[in-house]
């Protein structure tokens, strides 16, 4: 692992992800190197020769004054890395982002693989509105171990159970889906006492990974390899439509509320998990 450590003038750049507000990535790159990772683009703007996962950028950046001008907006934690990768427990660059801004009054998001989290439970309790996502797309710890280098399925769970249980808001993040791999009832099943929140995801293959994957599954799965060649060369949406189908039934019968492309948490706390599709992103459908 090649680390350096930068300065940046600043942490929070606006963002024009879902959720709106800013995004703050006090790493570049990821030791997590999970194969399927979208943020591997970010490696042409690095000048980093080593593959992704395999170089890291701690940042430095300058105290913020005045937190309290981030009242009331979304700051989303992180976008293309994760805050809790394992130099976190060294760096601590996204505590100190926390401790800056614990009085401000910002709303926080994060998003994460690792329960490393729970080391900043005293900070994230000062905050009045935080969620913590937890991105699990198996419960086979031998497939996760394939594709990343990330804890284990179930320390995540009970990392989002002990935050959960310390009244924070929690989602799970079932991202990205592999068709025909991924279990989502089952993780569902797994979490459904203990989570707020349940994204969809589809796996979006794209730029060089997506050869790498399509060739892992017919070297794994070939039993699969029809089913990734109709989705990811042929461009058929029929696999998503039918799990979205599965999903919206399977939500009826566990009295689950089912969405597409909508993310509000103005829910009581204890009420059931709300499942929201995130299948198509650029497209808000309704059904």
């Amino acid at each position: 692992m090649q680390i350096r450590e930068i300065k940046v003038q600043s942490i929070l750049t606006k963002t024009r992800l879902p959720i709106g507000g800013y995004a703050a990535n006090p790493y570049v790159g990821c030791p997590h190197a999970c194969k399927y990772c979208y943020a591997s683009f970010m490696k042409r703007f690095t000048n980093h020769p080593e593959p992704w996962g395999e170089f890291l950028d701690v940042k430095f950046w300058p105290e913020i004054k005045q937190p309290a001008k981030y009242s009331g907006q979304e700051i989303f934690l992180s976008s293309v890395t994760d805050p809790y990768n394992p130099c976190e427990e060294q760096y601590k660059r996204t505590r100190a982002l926390l401790l800056q801004l614990k009085d401000s009054g910002a709303k926080l998001t994060i998003q994460t693989k690792s329960d490393l989290i729970l080391r900043d439970l005293d900070l994230l309790k000062n905050f009045q509105d935080v969620r913590v996502g937890f991105s699990i797309n198996t419960l086979d710890e031998n497939f996760k171990a394939v594709m990343d280098n990330a804890p284990s399925i179930a320390r995540r769970i009970n990392a989002m159970q002990t935050l959960y249980n310390s009244k924070i808001k929690t989602t799970c993040f079932i991202s990205p889906i592999f068709p025909g791999i991924t279990d989502v009832q089952a993780i569902i099943n797994c979490v459904k006492n203990f989570c707020n929140l349940i994204w969809l995801e589809d796996l979006n293959l794209r730029g060089d990974f997506k050869y790498k994957i399509l060739n892992f599954i017919r070297q794994n799965y070939a039993g699969l390899a029809p089913i990734y060649d109709e989705i990811y060369i042929n461009k058929s949406r029929v696999y998503w439509d039918d799990l979205d189908d599965t999903m919206r039934e399977f939500a009826a019968q566990n009295n689950f509320e089912y969405v597409r492309n909508q993310d509000d948490m103005s829910r009581p706390f204890n009420a059931p998990p709300r499942i929201v599709n995130y299948f198509y992103h650029k497209e808000l459908l309704t059904k």
